[in-house]
């Protein structure tokens, strides 16, 4: 892989882990004091930063340096185009059933669009499995798989785009979560290619269709980064609707990967669901933008504990 394309990848799956300790914290104000006591990126899920706000405490017992769903997603696409060398979607759907399923390597939360599709899939044979096996249902989950598919692609953005709603339908049935799929992928894409961000968001645009369209556009009209504001406008939850505005804000008006990553835990809620695309877009920007500089902190990048797996998958595509 280029080195763009390699800070894509673990850009988002180093953004997705920074974000653990404090995902599903629905608190700015909580989140602010817990970033003046104990710092902000690659916490230890606690009880007691939840005791005070509202949210949910789905990863009790994980140590910092972990990943959420949404990262072992995006590490399992990434393991599987390093295998195949190609998207091979039984081949995934059986890959996909074997990690997350009963006695699989995933422990941990399983949200509803995973429990679904591990349902569809769990009791057939791979040459039963059904080419839309995912949940009908427009979450986060449905832009896990992106970041290593974009990547690793050599081809163009209509063949991309082809490739990309086959592997959505595979967890996320549903027209609003591929239409969002495609938006986030032609952004990247485009950075991947030399487009400058606020450009590639631009071009992004009328890819996502309705009700979407608009709400990105409400995105890049805001003046500055406020993360806060942009989930307080457009929704903290899981859902692409809410979270993919608060990504083009950020994606458009953080100086550097690390501004960007900080700023969307800062938001709360769904900060690891946002992650992943959020920190593809970022990293790759600056790489591009900075020649032979490496946008993930070195720091971060180590605590990140399945690097070595995500590394040697880079390597072998």
């Amino acid at each position: 892989m280029k080195n763009e394309n390699t800070a894509a990848v673990l850009g988002a799956l180093v953004a997705d882990s920074a974000a653990l300790g404090l995902h599903w914290l629905y608190d700015p104000a909580r989140i602010a004091e817990i970033e003046a006591a104990k710092g902000l990126v690659f916490l230890k899920p606690e009880a007691d930063h939840y005791a005070e706000g509202k949210g949910y405490l789905a990863h009790a017992g994980k140590l910092p340096g972990r990943s959420s769903a949404y990262g072992e997603v995006c590490l399992l696409m990434l393991k599987h185009l390093a295998k195949h060398r190609a998207f091979n979607r039984i081949e995934y759907q059986a890959e996909y059933r074997s990690h997350f399923g009963p006695g699989g390597e995933f422990v941990g939360y399983i949200d509803s669009p995973t429990r679904l599709t591990l349902r569809n899939l769990l009791f057939l044979e791979p040459s039963e499995f059904p080419a839309a096996s995912g949940a009908d249902d427009d979450q986060h989950p449905a832009l896990a798989a992106l970041p290593a598919l974009i990547a690793a692609h050599a081809g163009t953005l209509e063949n991309l785009l082809e490739r990309m709603e086959e592997v959505v339908r595979v967890t996320n049935n549903n027209d609003v979560a591929v239409a969002a799929a495609r938006c986030a992928s032609v952004a990247l894409f485009k950075v991947l290619h030399g487009v400058p961000i606020a450009q590639a968001l631009t071009d992004a645009l009328p890819y996502a269709g309705n009700p979407l369209q608009p709400l990105l556009e409400q995105a890049l009209a805001m003046p500055k980064l406020d993360s806060v504001a942009a989930a307080e406008r457009f929704g903290p939850a899981c859902h692409v609707a809410q979270g993919l505005p608060v990504v083009f804000n950020i994606a458009l008006h953080a100086a550097d990967y690390r501004t960007a990553v900080e700023s969307n835990i800062r938001a709360g809620g769904d900060s690891c669901g946002r992650a992943i695309m959020l920190g593809a877009m970022v990293a790759a920007h600056s790489a591009k933008r900075n020649g032979s500089g490496f946008p993930v902190p070195l720091p971060w990048l180590a605590r990140y504990q399945k690097l070595a797996t995500a590394a040697e998958a880079c390597a072998a595509l």
